[in-house]
C-alpha cells in the first residue's frame, strides 16, 4: 500500500475538465482496460493504480524502488549481491486475465519477474514469486526493451504469450517468445510449454512492437535483422494458433511499405493490421500501411506448404521460406496435405519457419512526424484510425478506401512527450484512452456536440458527426432519429451547406400592414402527417405552409411589430423557420417604416423618401412619405425610384430648389437681394400658397417673405425680401444655409447643399495692404474716414478712399546675430510691408548688405523672411524696407555680424547609451536663431536658452564606443571642436544592488555596484507608481530634463516626482557616484495607496530594473513601521527612565524595510544605540546622563526614531535623578555631626575588632556582588538575543502547523479528560463485564435504559443530588465523580443539563448568601460546581479550537522549545531555563549544542510515512542523557503527528551511525557508565564523544521482539503516562546523577553529618552565590513575554464574538445577585472569577494535555504552574503587594500583574455591556453540543457506575422519594425499585 501522505494526495487530487489523471515526479508506463467493468489499470514507476472509467483514482500499490541490480539473480541476502542498490521497478508487462479476474504486472527489478493482483482492488497481491526460477524471469530487465504479451484464453486454463527483446547479460538465454503458465503451482514458469528457440538471440535482436490476436491465431509485430550475414534490420509479423503450447505453428513473414523504414507501431483493427512506419532514414516522418489480414494469412499459409512439402523452394527454384533462428530444424518435404492435415503443426513438422517474400502495401497517409501509437474503430460504417505522434499529438484519420486523411489533431499530451503504444479505444466507442509518460488523458473520439451550429458542424469534416436538422444538433449518426431518411443527417465529410433560406419574396414588408411572404428553402426535409413547421419573426410565431421547396408565412400584424431604432427607418428581425422549438433555417427580415424616411433628411425630405431603399411615395401637398400605390384622395404623387413601370419618378421628380439666382458672397452691413432657381411647380398648380426664405444664423433661424415669379410652368424664381445681415461675432466670412418653405411648414427640399456667404472686410484686413491684397469679387477698399479701416466699397465715401498705402513699419527682427558667411535666415516683422511678393523682392537690405527674401515664407504685409549676405566680422547696422516709390523704412534694432567660436567641452566621456549633459563652451555662441549640435554622426539635444558662452545639450546613443568630434550648426554654417573630441565609452554595467527592501517612506540607503559608474553623469533610483489620485494630488508636471530658467541661474535639482505621459507616477531620488564601481542611492518614497509597477535604475539614457542588477531579485515596498509612544499616557507625557536601563520600544512591522544599524534613534542631541531590531520591538541604550534637548523640542529631550526618511517623535524622556537631600536645620546637623561622630569612632572600634574574621567573608561577597552586576547586565541583551532565536523557531513552527494542523484531542478524549481529570486513559469501567449470561444482560441493559429515562425526572434528579450529599460517607471525590457520570448521560440533553445546573447554582446563592457570598464558587466542593466546571469544558470546545487553541499552543511550544535550548537534570528535574525557582538548576553545567542527523525512511524507524531515507537535523546538547536525545528525535520525525500517534521512547534505542558498518547503540547506562563513590552517571553525547553532525537512528529493542509497539490504534487501557525522568533512587547502593548530585543542590540536601564549620559555610553559600542564577529566571520570562501577553489576550478579549455560553453565565450570576440583593460589585467579580477564569482557564493553562494531544515534562508543567499563577494574581479584587520576602513567582509579575487586572476587569465589563443572551439561541446551541458525544458505549458505563453510587445510598434515596409528595405521585421511588429489580434482581415491596 502507499504511504498515508501519498494516498491522502491522491484521494484529493482534482480533475480536470478534460478528465486527465498526472501525478508530480511520477512516470507512467503501461495502459489497460478490464473489458467488462471498464476500469482501466496504469502501471508506472514503482507504482500501480487502478483508475474508474472517469479517470477517479480508485487504487494505488506501491512496487518499489527495491534493492536490486540487473547483474544479479533475485535474492534474499544482501551479501548474495554486494553492487545492488535502490532501484526505480518500472513496469513491463501489464495484462487483464478476465477469466481469473487477474492483472498479471511484470517489472524490471528482480530480472523481470511477475505477479497477480486483485482486478478489483490492485492492492491485493494474490501470487508473488518469493523464490523465483529461471524459467519465471518473464520480462526485459532494461526499461527501454520492450516486453508484449497476450492472455490466451483456453478450455480450463489461461496461457500467457510473452515476447520480448534481448536486456541485459542474465536475460541471454530467455527465449524472445515464450508460453507461460498462468495458473498452477508455478505461474509464469514456461517448463513444460513452447520457446522460440534461437542459436544466438543477440545476432537477431528482435524488437517488438506489439502483440494482437483474432478468434484462432496470435500476431506478433516485430523488428530484427538476419543472421550475421545480414545486418539490415526487417520489419516481420508472426503468428501463433491460439492453442499451440509448443509453438509447432511458428511463421512469420517481412512486411513492407512501399518506399518507407522499419514499422514503429501497429493495431489489428478485425480484419485489417494497421502499421505505423517510419519513412526514411532519419525517422523524422512517418507513412501509415494497411495489410488486409486475409493477405497475411495467405502469405504465411504459402511460406509455411513451402516449407511442409517443397523444402523451402519456390515454383522458380529459389527458396522462399526457411526455418530460421540458427536451429537445428530444416524445410521439408512431406505429404501435399500436410499443410491442412496439421493446421497448427506437429512435432515432426519444421519450425519456426521465416518466408522470404514480405507482403508489401502501399501508404495510405504520411505524415510530417513520427509516430508511436496507432488504434482504429469501426463506426457508422467507417474506418477511423487514430496515430499518436512522439511530440504529444493525437490525429485522427479517416480511412476511405486506398487513402486517409487528416481530419482533426490535437495536443494531448505534453509538448514534446511521445504518445504510449497502448493507446485504447473504451468498449463503448466513445472514448480514446491516451498514455504518456506523465499522465492519462479521456479522449472523446468524436466531440460532436461541441459544434453549437450546423456552420461549424459541416466544418469540421468529422466522418462520425453530422447535423440532425430536426434535432438542431451535431451528432452520431445513431443519435439522429431520422438520419436513414432523405435530407434529415448532413454528414460533416462531405457536406458543404447547412439548410439555408435561398431567397424572401417580397424582401420587405411595410410595418403597417400584414401579409404573406414565400421562403425558398432547398433540400427541406420531409415530415410526418401531424408534423409542422412553423415560422418565427422575432417573439411572432406563424404557422407555415410547405409547398415543395417553397415554404409560406404571415407576418405579424404592425402592432405586434417591435418599434424602429432611433433615428432609423426600419427594424430588422430574425426571420426562423422552426420544428418545434428548433431552428431549421433562418435569415433576416427587415419591417420598413415610409413616414420614418422622412425624417432621416430634413433638407430634402421628399428625395429622401423616394430614393429610399423602400417602395416608398411622397405626397407633396401634404408633405408625407407613404407605402402602397399612391398618395390618398387623388393627390398627385412622387413616385418611388423603385417603380420602374413609371417614367417620372424618383428625386429629379421632387419639387425642388436647385441653385442661387443671385450672388453667393453677401457683404455684411449692406441690403441685399437673395433670389433662388424652383423647378416641379406643376405639383402645386391651382393651390395658392405664400412662399417663405429661411436663414440659419448662428443662434437665430432669420425668415424673409418672398415671391414666386413663375418663369414656365413647372419653374420659376423665388425672391426673397432685402435684408441687412449681420455677423453675431467677428469672422471674415461665415456660410449660412438657406431654404425655402411654401407656407411656412411645408419645406422645399434643396436639390443639393445650398448656402450663402457672409463677409466682412474688416476682419482679416487689418491694414491697407491686407484690405488692398483681399480677392477683387470682395469689393474690399482702404477708407481713411475717421478711424481708417477696411470697408465693403459702396459703404466708404468716394472721397475717403486711398489708393496708395502708408509707409512699411518694421516692428521686430529675429535673430539680432549672425555668422559672417550669411545665408542666416531672418525674419522681418510689420505692417504694409507690400501686398504681394514682388514688392518685397529687391526691397530688403540687413547692416547696408542685401538680403534676399524667401516667397514661400512671406506673409503679406506682415512678414518678410530673408536669407543674408556675406559681410566682415563686426559688420552692425539697422534692417531697411523700401516698397516701390514710398520712403524705406529702418528697424530700431540692430543686426550684428560675429564669428562663433567653440573653446572646449566638459564632460569629454560618456557611455555609448547616450544620456549625458555636455557643456560647450565658446565665445558669440548665441549666434543666429537656428543651432543645432551633433556628437559625431548623432544629434545632441540642446536644452534652452543658449547662452553667449555655452551650449547644454544631452548626448544621443551610439553603436560603438570611441571619439566623436563635436560640431554645432549656427544657420547653416558649421563650427567643429576639432581639438578635444568627445569620448563614448561603454555602457555602464550593475552587477549587485542591496538591500531589496525599503519602506514606503523610502531614504533606505541603496549600495549598488557594477562596473564604469563613473562616466554616469545623473544616475536615478525611479519608481513608477499607479494610483491618479495620489498623481493628481502631488500636481506634478510630466517633464524628465531638469530646466534651466536663464543663463545666470544653475540647474533644477530633478524633482522629485513627475507624471508620465502614460498616467504613471515616476518618483526618483539622485544618486551619488561614489567610485567607478559604487552608487550609493537612497531609496524614494511612494505615497500611501499607490502601487508600484517597476523599479528601476536611470543610467542617463540607459534604464536597468532593480531586479537584473540585484540579481533576479525585485524591490518591495513595505508599509511604514508604527512605534507606540514611550508614554502609555500619550505623546505628551514624558517617560520616565532611570539611568542605565535599556529603552524597550513596541511597534509593527519594524524590522520589514531596514536593519537594526540603519536605524538612528536620538534622545534630544544624544543617541541611543540600537542593539536589537524585531518585528514588533526595538532596545536601545540611551546616555547614561540626561543629554540636551534639541531647538525649540521643550524643556526635555525628545525621543526620535528616524528609519530612512520615516521620522518617529515618541515623546518626552525624563531622566530620574538621585533624591537630593532636604534643607535641615543648622542646630540639628550640629548635633547630628557630633552624635555621627561618636557612632562612627564605636563602629571604627567594633570594625576593628571583627575586621579578622570577616575579611575573608566580604572579599567573597564583593565578587559576589561584581559577578551579580555584571550577569544583571547581561540579563537584557541575553533575554533580546532568546527572543528573536524563539521568534524565528516559532516562524517555522508556524509553517509547520499549517500542514499538519495543531494536534487537537478530538471531542470524546477531551470531555473524558475534562471530566475525569487523574483517571488516566480509561476513566469508565467496562459496564456489563461479569452481568452473567446473554439474557442476563439483556435485563441490565433494560433497567439501565429506564434508569436513564427517570434521570429525566427533574424531581427526581435533584433528589438524588440533595440525598447523595447530605450523606456523610459520601466523600468531595464521589460527588465530583457522580456529576461527571450525569454530565456524560445527559449530555444529549444539554438542555435539560443546564437547567438542573441553574436550579442547583440558585440553592447553592441561597445557601451562601446567609453565611459569606464570596465563598460561592471558591472551590469544587459540591455536585453543582462540578457540573458547572463540566458545562463550561463542554460549550466552550469550539472557542479553544478557534480562537484560544492557537496562542495557547504556540505559548507551550514555546516554553518546551526554550527549555530544551539549556540542560536538563534527568534525575533531579531541574533546568538551566525556567521560570519556576524550585525547578532552576543552580549550578553553571558547560555544554554545547550539537546538530545531528536522524534518519527516517525504509530500513530505519520510524519510517514517517516516506518512501525514500530521509535525514532531518535535529538540535539536541553533548549533556543530553540518551533518553532525552531519543525524545528530541522522535519531536522533530513526529512533528506533526499527535503524541499519542508516536511511538513510546522506551521501545526505541538511538544507535549512532558512523561510516558503512560502524553502527553503536548508545543507552543511558551500560557497561561504559561511570561509577565512583556509589554514585553512577547517567551516560550522555558527551560521555560517547558523539560528534557534531554525526548520523543517528532510532531502532526497536531487541526485548521487545523486534517490532515496535505504537499507541497508534490502542484499544486497550495505557497504564497511565510514563515519565522521562528517571527516581532519585538507590538500587544497589548505587545512586544515579546526570549533571549535579542531588547533594549538591542546596535547597534539596540531604542534612549531612559534618562540623558545624561546614554546615555554616554551606548555608552561607546557598544564599549568596545561588541567587546569582535567578537571573535566568528573569531572561526566560522576557523571552516568553509575548506568548503569555497573546494567551491572556485571547482569553480576555472582546474583539471577538464572546462565546454565547459566557455571556449566558454571566448573566444569570447577575440576576442571582439581584434577585438576593447583592450590591457589592467585588462579591460579583468573585463569583465570574471563580467560576469561570479560575474554574475552566486557569485548569486550561496548567494542563495543555487536557485540549492538546502532547506530553507535558515536570519543567514545562512547573513553568505552565508560574504562568497559571500568575493569572490567578491577576483575577482576584485585592491589591497585588509584593516585598521583600514574596516568592520569586510572585516578583517575576509584579510589574505586569496591574495590567492583567485591567484586561479582567474590562473583560468583564464589555460583557456586561453587550446585548444579553436569550434563552433561544443559548437552547439552540445547546441542542447543536449536544450531539458531539455520540458513545452509546460509554453513556451505558456512566449509568452502569451511576447506579452502583445509586445502589451505594439505596435506603435512603428511597426514603427521600417516599416522603415527597410530589414523587408520591409520580410513583418515583417505585421506578426505582423497578429498575433495581432489573440490574441487581433486587428483592422488592412490590
Amino acid at each position: 500500500m502507499a504511504p498515508w501522505p501519498l494516498l491522502l494526495f491522491l484521494l484529493l487530487l482534482p480533475l480536470t475538465r478534460n478528465q486527465r489523471f498526472s501525478l508530480p515526479n511520477i512516470s507512467f508506463n503501461h495502459l489497460v482496460l478490464a473489458p467488462d467493468q471498464g476500469t482501466l489499470y496504469v502501471g508506472a514507476v514503482n507504482h500501480l493504480f487502478q483508475l474508474s472509467p472517469e479517470l477517479k483514482m480508485e487504487a494505488v500499490a506501491v512496487t518499489g524502488p527495491v534493492i536490486d541490480s540487473p547483474d544479479c539473480l533475485p535474492f534474499h541476502d544482501l551479501a548474495e549481491c554486494p553492487q545492488a542498490q535502490l532501484t526505480d521497478n518500472a513496469n513491463q508487462l501489464l495484462l487483464v486475465s478476465s477469466r481469473a479476474q487477474e492483472l498479471v504486472a511484470c517489472g524490471q527489478v528482480r530480472q523481470g519477474v511477475c505477479e497477480k493482483r486483485r482486478l478489483g482492488d490492485v492492492t491485493q497481491v494474490l501470487y508473488q514469486a518469493e523464490d523465483p526460477g529461471d524459467g519465471q524471469f518473464v520480462a526485459a530487465n532494461t526499461p527501454g526493451v520492450t516486453t508484449v504479451g497476450l492472455v490466451v484464453p483456453l478450455a480450463g486454463r489461461d496461457l500467457l504469450l510473452v515476447a520480448r527483446g534481448l536486456a541485459g547479460k542474465l536475460s541471454a538465454g530467455v527465449p524472445p517468445l515464450t508460453v507461460r503458465q498462468l495458473a498452477g503451482p508455478q505461474p509464469f514458469s514456461s517448463e513444460g510449454l513452447g520457446r522460440l528457440v534461437v542459436g544466438d538471440f543477440s545476432d537477431y535482436n528482435n524488437s517488438y512492437v506489439g502483440a494482437f490476436s483474432d478468434a484462432h491465431s496470435a500476431y506478433f509485430v516485430f523488428r530484427r535483422r538476419g543472421a550475421r550475414a545480414q545486418a539490415e534490420y526487417r520489419s516481420y509479423i508472426a503468428r501463433v494458433c491460439l492453442g499451440d503450447v509448443n509453438l509447432y505453428s511458428y511463421v512469420e513473414v517481412p512486411l513492407a511499405c512501399h518506399g518507407q523504414g522499419l514499422i514503429q507501431a501497429a493495431f489489428l483493427a478485425l480484419d485489417t493490421l494497421l502499421g505505423a512506419f517510419s519513412a526514411g532514414t532519419s525517422q523524422a516522418q512517418a507513412a501509415l500501411c494497411a495489410f488486409p489480414l486475409a493477405d497475411l494469412d495467405k502469405s504465411m499459409e504459402q511460406a509455411r506448404r513451402l516449407c511442409y512439402t517443397t523444402g523451402g523452394q519456390g515454383s522458380s527454384g529459389m527458396e522462399e521460406a526457411t526455418v530460421e533462428y540458427g536451429v537445428t530444424s530444416r524445410c521439408v518435404t512431406l505429404p501435399p496435405d500436410s499443410p491442412e492435415s496439421y493446421p497448427c503443426g506437429d512435432e515432426h513438422t519444421p519450425s519456426p519457419i521465416a518466408g522470404h517474400q514480405p507482403l508489401e502495401a502501399q501508404p495510405l497517409l504520411q505524415l510530417g512526424q513520427p509516430i508511436s501509437a496507432v488504434a482504429a474503430l469501426q463506426a457508422d460504417g467507417h474506418t477511423i484510425a487514430f496515430l499518436g505522434d512522439t511530440l504529444g499529438q493525437l490525429h485522427k484519420v479517416f480511412l476511405n478506401s486506398s487513402q486517409g486523411q487528416i481530419y482533426h489533431s490535437q495536443q494531448v499530451g505534453p509538448p514534446g512527450s511521445a504518445i504510449s503504444p497502448d493507446l485504447l479505444v473504451d468498449s463503448s466507442g466513445d472514448h480514446l484512452y491516451v498514455l504518456t509518460a506523465q499522465q492519462v488523458d479521456r479522449v472523446l473520439v468524436a466531440a460532436c456536440h461541441q459544434f453549437l451550429n450546423c456552420t461549424t458542424c459541416l466544418q469540421a469534416r468529422d466522418p462520425l458527426c453530422g447535423w440532425c436538422i430536426l434535432q438542431g444538433r451535431c451528432t452520431r449518426r445513431g443519435e439522429c432519429e431520422r438520419a436513414t431518411q432523405p435530407n434529415q443527417w448532413l454528414w460533416s465529410y462531405e457536406n458543404n451547406y447547412c439548410l439555408h433560406i435561398q431567397s424572401l419574396l417580397p424582401a420587405q414588408h411595410p410595418r403597417q400592414e400584414q401579409g404573406q411572404i414565400t421562403l425558398s428553402v432547398p433540400r427541406l426535409p420531409t415530415l410526418a402527417m401531424d408534423e409542422y413547421f412553423h415560422c418565427a419573426f422575432g417573439d411572432y410565431d406563424s404557422l407555415a405552409q410547405v409547398e415543395g421547396r417553397h415554404v409560406v408565412c404571415v407576418t405579424p400584424p404592425g402592432d405586434q411589430v417591435p418599434p424602429n431604432p432611433l433615428g432609423s427607418d426600419h427594424v430588422t428581425l430574425p426571420l426562423a423557420l422552426m420544428f418545434e422549438d428548433v431552428v431549421v433555417a433562418a435569415t433576416a427580415f427587415s419591417f420598413y417604416d415610409c413616414s420614418a424616411v422622412q425624417a432621416l433628411e430634413v433638407a430634402a425630405p421628399c428625395r429622401t423618401c423616394v430614393s429610399s431603399l423602400w417602395r416608398c411615395h411622397w405626397c407633396p401637398q401634404s408633405s408625407h412619405c407613404v407605402y402602397g400605390e399612391h398618395c390618398p384622395e387623388g393627390e398627385k404623387t412622387v413616385y418611388s425610384a423603385q417603380e420602374v413601370d413609371i417614367q417620372v419618378r424618383g428625386p429629379g421628380a421632387c419639387p425642388q430648389v436647385e441653385d442661387l439666382a443671385s450672388p453667393q458672397l453677401v457683404p455684411v452691413g449692406w441690403e441685399s437681394h437673395l433670389a433662388l432657381h424652383i423647378q416641379n411647380l406643376h405639383y402645386f398648380q391651382g393651390l395658392p400658397a405664400l412662399y417663405y426664405c429661411w436663414l440659419e444664423l448662428p443662434g437665430k433661424l432669420q425668415k424673409l417673405p418672398a415671391s414666386l415669379e413663375e418663369t414656365s410652368r413647372d419653374s420659376g424664381l423665388i425672391h426673397c425680401q432685402a435684408q441687412q445681415f449681420y455677423l453675431p461675432m467677428s469672422q471674415r466670412e461665415l456660410p449660412v444655409p438657406i431654404y425655402v418653405t411654401r407656407g411656412e411648414s411645408q419645406r422645399l427640399d434643396n436639390a443639393h447643399d445650398l448656402h450663402v456667404i457672409l463677409y466682412d472686410c474688416a476682419v482679416g484686413h487689418p491694414d491697407c495692404s491686407h484690405c488692398q491684397a483681399a480677392n477683387g469679387s470682395l469689393s474690399c477698399l482702404w477708407c481713411g474716414d475717421g478711424q481708417p479701416s477696411c470697408r465693403y466699397g459702396p459703404l466708404c465715401p468716394p472721397d475717403a478712399v486711398e489708393q496708395l498705402c502708408p509707409t512699411p513699419i518694421i516692428d521686430m527682427i529675429e535673430p539680432l546675430t549672425g555668422p559672417p558667411e550669411g545665408g542666416l535666415a531672418i525674419t522681418i516683422l510689420g505692417s504694409n510691408l507690400g501686398q504681394a511678393f514682388n514688392d518685397v523682392q529687391n526691397a530688403v537690405t540687413v547692416a547696408g548688405r542685401p538680403c534676399n527674401p524667401d516667397s514661400s515664407l512671406y506673409r503679406i504685409s506682415a512678414r518678410i523672411v530673408c536669407l543674408t549676405s556675406p559681410a566682415p566680422n563686426g559688420t552692425s547696422g539697422p534692417v531697411q524696407v523700401a516698397i516701390k516709390n514710398r520712403p524705406p523704412s529702418v528697424s530700431i534694432q540692430h543686426f550684428i555680424y560675429q564669428d562663433p567660436v567653440l573653446l572646449s567641452l566638459s564632460p569629454q566621456w560618456g557611455p555609448q547609451s547616450g544620456g549625458t549633459q555636455l557643456t560647450i563652451h565658446g565665445q558669440h555662441l548665441q549666434t543666429g536663431g537656428n543651432i543645432t549640435a551633433f556628437v559625431g554622426d548623432q544629434p545632441c539635444l540642446i536644452q534652452e536658452p543658449v547662452c553667449p558662452e555655452a551650449i547644454i545639450c544631452q548626448t544621443m546613443p551610439q553603436a560603438e564606443p570611441g571619439e566623436a568630434v563635436v560640431l554645432v550648426v549656427f544657420g547653416h554654417v558649421e563650427r567643429k571642436l576639432l581639438t578635444i573630441p568627445f569620448r563614448y565609452t561603454a555602457n555602464p554595467q550593475l552587477v549587485a544592488a542591496e538591500p531589496t527592501v525599503s519602506f514606503r517612506g523610502g531614504g533606505r540607503l541603496i549600495r549598488v555596484r557594477g562596473i564604469g559608474l563613473d562616466v554616469v553623469w545623473q544616475p536615478l533610483l525611479s519608481v513608477w507608481l499607479e494610483d491618479e489620485d495620489q498623481v493628481k494630488a502631488l500636481g506634478v508636471q510630466g517633464q524628465v530634463v531638469n530646466p534651466r530658467r536663464s543663463c545666470s541661474a544653475p540647474a533644477a535639482d530633478p524633482q522629485a516626482c513627475i507624471q508620465l505621459e502614460s498616467g504613471l507616477l515616476q518618483c526618483s531620488t539622485l544618486c551619488s557616484v561614489n567610485s567607478s564601481s559604487l552608487l550609493l542611492c537612497h531609496s524614494p518614497a511612494v505615497p500611501d495607496g499607490a502601487l508600484p509597477k517597476r523599479v528601476f535604475f536611470a543610467l542617463d539614457n540607459m534604464q536597468v530594473d532593480f531586479a537584473s542588477a540585484s540579481g533576479g531579485q525585485g524591490f518591495l515596498y513595505q508599509p511604514n513601521p508604527r512605534l507606540v509612544p514611550l508614554s502609555h499616557e500619550g505623546l505628551a507625557h514624558p517617560y520616565r527612565l532611570k539611568p542605565g536601563h535599556v529603552l524597550d520600544v513596541e511597534g509593527e512591522g519594524l524590522n520589514l524595510g531596514i536593519s537594526k544599524e540603519e536605524v538612528r534613534v536620538h534622545i534630544g542631541d544624544g543617541e541611543c544605540l540600537v542593539k536589537t531590531l524585531t518585528l514588533t520591538h526595538l532596545y536601545c541604550e540611551p546616555p547614561l546622563q540626561a543629554p540636551q534637548p534639541t531647538n525649540g523640542s521643550g524643556t526635555l529631550p525628545q525621543f526620535v526614531v528616524q528609519m530612512g526618511n520615516v521620522r518617529l517623535a515618541l515623546g518626552p524622556v525624563q531622566y530620574e535623578a538621585d533624591p537630593k537631600m532636604s534643607t535641615f536645620p543648622v542646630e540639628a546637623q550640629v548635633g547630628l555631626g557630633l552624635g555621627a561622630t561618636v557612632l562612627i569612632a564605636a563602629v571604627l572600634l567594633l570594625t576593628l575588632m571583627y575586621r579578622h574574621k570577616s575579611k575573608q567573608a566580604l572579599r567573597d561577597y564583593q565578587k559576589v556582588l561584581v559577578q551579580l552586576e555584571n550577569l544583571e547586565t547581561g540579563v537584557g541583551d541575553q533575554c533580546r538575543k532568546e527572543f528573536t532565536d524563539l521568534m524565528t523557531e516559532m516562524t517555522d513552527l508556524t509553517s509547520d502547523l499549517e500542514a499538519s494542523g495543531i494536534p487537537f484531542l478530538d471531542y470524546r478524549t477531551y470531555a473524558e479528560r475534562a471530566f475525569f481529570p487523574g483517571h488516566g486513559g480509561c476513566p469508565l469501567k467496562p459496564g456489563l463485564e461479569g452481568s452473567g449470561e446473554e439474557g442476563r444482560r439483556a435485563t441490565v441493559y433494560q433497567g439501565l435504559t429506564q434508569l436513564s429515562n427517570l434521570l429525566n425526572s427533574k424531581l427526581f434528579l435533584l433528589t438524588l443530588i440533595h440525598t447523595l450529599e447530605e450523606q456523610p460517607s459520601f466523600s468531595q471525590r464521589d460527588r465530583c465523580h457522580v456529576a461527571s457520570l450525569l454530565s456524560l448521560a445527559l449530555h444529549s440533553k444539554l438542555e435539560y443539563l443546564t437547567d438542573i445546573m441553574r436550579t442547583l447554582l440558585g440553592d447553592l446563592a441561597a445557601h451562601y448568601v446567609h453565611k459569606n457570598p464570596k465563598l460561592m464558587l471558591r472551590r469544587t466542593e459540591t455536585m453543582v460546581e462540578k457540573l458547572l466546571t463540566n458545562w463550561l469544558s463542554i460549550c466552550l470546545y469550539a472557542f479553544l479550537k478557534e480562537v484560544a487553541g492557537e496562542p495557547l499552543y504556540m505559548l507551550f511550544r514555546a516554553i518546551k522549545y526554550q527549555v530544551d535550548k539549556g540542560p536538563v537534570d534527568a534525575v533531579t528535574g531541574k533546568a538551566k531555563r525556567t521560570l519556576n525557582d524550585s525547578h532552576l538548576l543552580r549550578e553553571d553545567v558547560e555544554f554545547r549544542p550539537l546538530t545531528l542527523m536522524a534518519l527516517a525512511g525504509p530500513g530505519t524507524y520510524p519510517a514517517a510515512g516516506s518512501s525514500e531515507v530521509q535525514r532531518m537535523p535535529v538540535r539536541v546538547l553533548d549533556t543530553d542523557t540518551i533518553t532525552q536525545v531519543k525524545e528530541k528525535v522522535l519531536d522533530q520525525v513526529y512533528k506533526g503527528t499527535p503524541f499519542s500517534q508516536r511511538p513510546s521512547v522506551h521501545s526505541l534505542d538511538l544507535e549512532w551511525r558512523s561510516g558503512l558498518a560502524g553502527h553503536l547503540t548508545l543507552s543511558d547506562e551500560d557497561l561504559t557508565s561511570v561509577t565512583q563513590n556509589h554514585w553512577k552517571r547517567l551516560n550522555t553525547l558527551q560521555h560517547y564523544k558523539v560528534p557534531d553532525g554525526a548520523t543517528v537512528v532510532l531502532i526497536p529493542q531487541l526485548h521487545n521482539g523486534g517490532t515496535v509497539s505504537q499507541r497508534l490504534g490502542q484499544t486497550g487501557c495505557p497504564s497511565g503516562e510514563s515519565t522521562p525522568m528517571m527516581e532519585d533512587g538507590e538500587e544497589g547502593g548505587v545512586r544515579l546523577w546526570h549533571l549535579v548530585k542531588a547533594t549538591e543542590e542546596p535547597e534539596g540536601a540531604k542534612v549531612r553529618r559534618s562540623s558545624l564549620r561546614e554546615r555554616e559555610r554551606e548555608r552561607a553559600r546557598a544564599k549568596a552565590i545561588p541567587e546569582i542564577y535567578l537571573t535566568r529566571l528573569l531572561s526566560m520570562k522576557g523571552t516568553l513575554q509575548k506568548f503569555v501577553d497573546d494567551t491572556f489576550q485571547a482569553i480576555l478579549s472582546v474583539n471577538r464574538p464572546v462565546p454565547i455560553a459566557v455571556k449566558y453565565l454571566f448573566d444569570f450570576l447577575d440576576e442571582l445577585a439581584e434577585k438576593h440583593g447583592i450590591e457589592d460589585p467585588e462579591t460579583l467579580h468573585i463569583w465570574k472569577t471563580n467560576s469561570l477564569l479560575l474554574r475552566f482557564w486557569v485548569n486550561a493553562l496548567k494542563n495543555p494535555q487536557l485540549v492538546f494531544d502532547v506530553r507535558v515534562s515536570d519543567n514545562e508543567d512547573a513553568i505552565l504552574a508560574v504562568i497559571a499563577q500568575t493569572f490567578i494574581d491577576s483575577c482576584v479584587v485585592s491589591e497585588h503587594k509584593v516585598g521583600r520576602d514574596s516568592p520569586v513567582n510572585k516578583l517575576l509579575y509584579a510589574r505586569e500583574i496591574p495590567c492583567y487586572k485591567q484586561m479582567v476587569e474590562k473583560y468583564y465589563a464589555d460583557i456586561h455591556q453587550s446585548s444579553p443572551a436569550s434563552y433561544q439561541e443559548m437552547n439552540s446551541t445547546l441542542a447543536e453540543l449536544s450531539g458531539n458525544y455520540t458513545s452509546a458505549p460509554h453513556c451505558l458505563e456512566a449509568l452502569q457506575e451511576l447506579y452502583n453510587n445509586i445502589h451505594r445510598y439505596y435506603d435512603q434515596i428511597i426514603s427521600a422519594l417516599e416522603e415527597d409528595p410530589v414523587a408520591q405521585k409520580m410513583q418515583l421511588a417505585c421506578r426505582l425499585q423497578q429498575i433495581a429489580a432489573l440490574v441487581e434482581n433486587k428483592v422488592t415491596d412490590l
